[in-house]
């Protein structure tokens, strides 16, 4: 059976895939990945053949519109769903014409798509063959693939389709007590913490002497695009009594390491989260993922509007607090994550959650359910 997975433009959209699709190859399958330049090296890390259909970083379809003209995320919480919605569209588009060469030469039987590539269910289309859907995190607005499918509607029309075909199965890593009450149904599928790997240091592997707070902000952090946000979140938990290790992309880490004095660096996070007392970040799916897989109490501070829904979904657990931007000041982040870090509660809560994601369906459960659509 022949498998393609088609990702979206940064190592955080690759990451949940990798679980699946390594199963799909250690069962015998071909399978390829298609992804973007950026993203090539976190799919050959993972050990899958990958295939870059795109130049263009992700950040450009979201920066400018199909003429190239600059286009500029709004302030509302409601637009700035739409803006997402539609960036994701255009980088749909883009990758139309690469994939349908790629399927000409090595034609998929089951074509597999991230929470928001929309190419694949495009793509499979107009192959005739079946789509899953597989999330990335814990849950994305029904916004996005309503402004997703204005942008494509040029698209949509030469396939002679009304709307963005529906899956023929859809999988969902995130576990059901933090699942949107409202989301369709799914296959749940266990969250498997995937990152591209670095040689282990001992101090990653045991408890620190003291307590360690991991500090991120996710996979694309690079200079001038949010790495301010990043060292301010630093030096907001930087008067803890508590190590604190940073897990921050190469581009950024020795910056944070020279101004701050914190050891930082892309971290194997799904190795270094278990060692850790708190992980604060910015409420990224991966990131958050990974803390519930590692049954650790979370600070979450959303740097973006479609952050907060799953946010209040993880405090509303009691696995987490949640602090809103303008909320975030220096001393409301300290006496947030002391609380975390003392009250027996929280771990308790993030220990049920791990239990429950480990209870459900392994990667390569699913994909024999994957494997009976062809």
């Amino acid at each position: 059976m022949r498998i393609l997975f088609v990702t979206g433009g940064s190592p955080a959209t690759v990451f949940p895939l990798t679980p699946l699709a390594t199963a799909a190859r250690n069962a015998g399958h071909e399978v390829i990945v298609a992804c973007n330049d950026e993203t090539a090296d976190a799919v050959a890390g993972a050990g899958l053949a990958g295939l870059s259909v795109s130049p263009v970083p992700i950040r450009q379809h979201f920066s400018t519109d199909r003429s190239g003209s600059p286009v500029a995320a709004p302030e509302g919480p409601s637009e700035h769903m739409e803006f997402i919605g539609r960036g994701f569209g255009r980088m749909a588009a883009a990758y139309l014409a690469p994939l349908g060469r790629l399927a000409e030469q090595w034609r998929p039987d089951v074509v597999v798509g991230g929470m928001l590539c929309f190419s694949a269910p495009l793509l499979a289309s107009r192959l005739g063959v079946p789509y899953v859907r597989h999330s990335w995190d814990s849950g994305e607005p029904p916004a996005f693939d309503t402004a997703a499918e204005q942008e494509l509607r040029p698209e949509l029309d030469r396939l002679g389709l009304d709307g963005i075909p529906a899956a023929d199965l859809w999988i969902d890593i995130c576990p059901p007590s933090v699942r949107p009450a409202d989301a369709p149904a799914a296959q749940p599928m266990r969250y498997v913490p995937c990152n591209l790997q670095q040689p282990l240091e001992p101090w990653m592997l045991g408890r620190s002497a003291t307590r360690r707070v991991c500090v991120t902000a996710g996979t694309k952090v690079a200079p001038g695009y949010f790495d301010d946000y990043l060292v301010e979140l630093v030096g907001k938990v930087g008067e803890l009594d508590a190590e604190i290790v940073v897990a921050a992309p190469a581009a950024v880490a020795g910056d944070l390491t020279r101004r701050l004095g914190v050891r930082a660096g892309w971290l194997p996070l799904d190795v270094v989260a278990r060692s850790c007392d708190l992980l604060v970040h910015h409420a990224g799916g991966g990131t958050a993922l990974t803390g519930m897989a590692a049954a650790v109490p979370q600070l979450l501070i959303p740097n973006m509007p479609k952050l907060v829904p799953p946010s209040e979904r993880l405090a509303g657990y009691g696995a987490a607090r949640m602090l809103l931007s303008g909320e975030d000041t220096p001393q409301a982040v300290a006496a947030a994550a002391e609380d975390l870090l003392t009250t027996p509660s929280y771990r308790e809560r993030a220990a049920e959650l791990a239990r429950e994601i480990a209870a459900m369906p392994a990667p390569p459960e699913v994909l024999a359910i994957v494997e009976k659509l062809s």
